[in-house]
C-alpha cells in the first residue's frame, strides 16, 4: 500500500508553483496554520528511501518521516521542476540520493542535537 510524504509549504514555495495546477493539491494542517502536500509514494520507492536513509520510518498515519532536511528540500525542487506530485518526483529525489547524503552530513555537523538535562 503507498506511504504519504508530506510536503510542508511557505508563501515562497507557494509563489514558484503559481499557475502550475498544484495549488488545488494544498492541504491545511493544525487548522490551516500550516500548508502542504500529501503526497503518494509507491511501496518501491518507500522502500528504497527506508533503505537508503537511516534514520526515515514510517509512522501510524503511513506517512514517511525522519528523513534529513535536504531531503525534504530536493523533494520540492523536483516538484517544480516537474510541476506534479506524480511518481516522477520521488524517482527524480532517487536519483540524487548521493547528493542528499553529502547535504545532510553537513547538516548535522551544523545542527547540534539539543543538550537535555534528565
Amino acid at each position: 500500500m503507498a506511504k504519504l510524504f508530506v510536503v510542508l509549504l511557505d508563501d515562497s514555495r507557494l509563489a514558484k508553483l503559481e499557475g502550475s495546477g498544484l495549488e488545488k493539491k494544498v492541504s491545511g494542517l493544525f487548522g490551516g496554520a500550516l500548508k502542504a502536500f500529501n503526497m503518494e509514494v509507491s511501496d518501491e520507492h518507500t522502500a528504497k528511501i527506508l533503505e537508503e536513509f537511516s534514520t526515515a520510518r514510517t509512522d501510524s498515519r503511513g506517512a514517511i518521516t525522519d528523513v534529513p532536511i535536504a531531503f525534504n528540500r530536493v523533494v520540492f525542487d523536483e516538484i517544480a521542476k516537474h510541476k506534479t506530485l506524480g511518481p516522477e518526483v520521488m524517482a527524480g529525489v532517487l536519483g540524487r540520493v548521493a547528493e542528499i547524503k553529502e547535504a545532510a552530513a553537513k547538516e548535522s555537523e551544523f545542527l547540534p542535537a539539543p543538550e537535555l538535562d534528565l
